[in-house]
């Protein structure tokens, strides 16, 4: 499963457009990347010029997908899925996915995009998984960037994220309820052998076998 960074903020902040920059920058270090973007409104058209979907499809994004309260495009309906299970079914193929918004999302990388500290207080002292700061103001901490620093930022996550993306990577994720369960190495060697046991039974007659997703709906 790639990883997931999310740009988190107040309204109006800027994440869109240091988000679709850092998007840029990575698609020049030679990565595939979505991004998943989250918004309260609802009527939204998609993708059209001017539109934030539209900015993230220019700077270069392979698959953009736009969460809303009334509808999730792809066009279906919005099921409430978790950040982390609309990347797993959506984008598995991709090296990292960018989110925008999510500020919520358990168990997710998040970077603050923080303006107007006079009137607001920066999310990283409420909601969990700030892992940096983007901000022209005078803010505190490690990895703290200025708002222009976009290529540097995506240099971030690409040492945080990418470089060693293969080294100890999991080879078989559960998610259950759309939340991400940590596995020890013997327990996926275990579910992995005993789903890749029933698909060779069933002699699909398939060259190679290379994944094997598996949606189990409960009564």
């Amino acid at each position: 499963m790639p990883p997931i960074v999310t740009f988190i903020g107040w309204h109006d902040c800027g994440k869109t457009t240091l988000a679709s920059r850092v998007v840029s920058h990575l698609k020049q270090l030679g990565y595939q990347v979505a991004v998943i973007k989250s918004t309260k409104e609802t009527g939204i058209v998609f993708d059209t010029p001017g539109t934030d979907t539209h900015t993230h499809r220019s700077a270069g994004a392979d698959s953009v997908m736009l969460v809303a309260p009334d509808q999730m495009v792809i066009m279906t309906d919005n099921r409430q899925e978790s950040l982390t299970s609309l990347a797993h079914r959506h984008f598995p193929d991709v090296d990292i996915v960018i989110g925008e918004g999510f500020k919520e999302a358990r168990q997710v990388s998040k970077i603050e995009v923080f303006r107007n500290s006079e009137t607001k207080e920066l999310l990283r002292n409420t909601v969990t998984g700030v892992i940096a700061v983007a901000s022209d103001e005078q803010v505190s901490g490690d990895h703290v960037f200025r708002l222009t620093e976009a290529a540097e930022i995506a240099s971030f996550i690409e040492k945080r994220f990418l470089q060693d993306a293969g080294k100890g990577a999991d080879h078989t994720t559960l998610l259950i309820n759309g939340n991400r369960i940590p596995m020890k190495n013997f327990v996926q060697d275990a579910l992995a052998g005993t789903v890749c046991g029933f698909v060779d039974s069933l002699k699909l007659g398939t060259k190679v076998t290379k994944t094997i997703d598996i949606r189990i709906t409960l009564p």
